[in-house]
């Protein structure tokens, strides 16, 4: 369990980094939000996790690696 928690965490925060080219921290916060929910939310489905707890994961890591990101 622990493996998919790092995993997921690790997809969302490379997700975040892709999705850093929003114009303002909070445009960048969404978009990587986003991405973060979905990629957390498929990775735990097919890990066999539960896929709101991927989401949840992910989209926090996913909102705060946007928001952290330089444009």
């Amino acid at each position: 369990m622990t493996r998919k928690i790092a995993f997921g965490l690790a997809l969302g925060s490379l997700l975040s980094v892709l999705a850093g080219c929003g114009e303002s921290p909070g445009t960048r916060a969404v978009t990587g939000g986003l991405l973060g929910a979905g990629a957390g939310a498929g990775v735990a489905a097919v890990t066999g996790g539960r896929p709101a707890t991927g989401a949840l994961i992910g989209g926090g890591v996913g909102a705060v690696g946007g928001a952290v990101t330089a444009r």
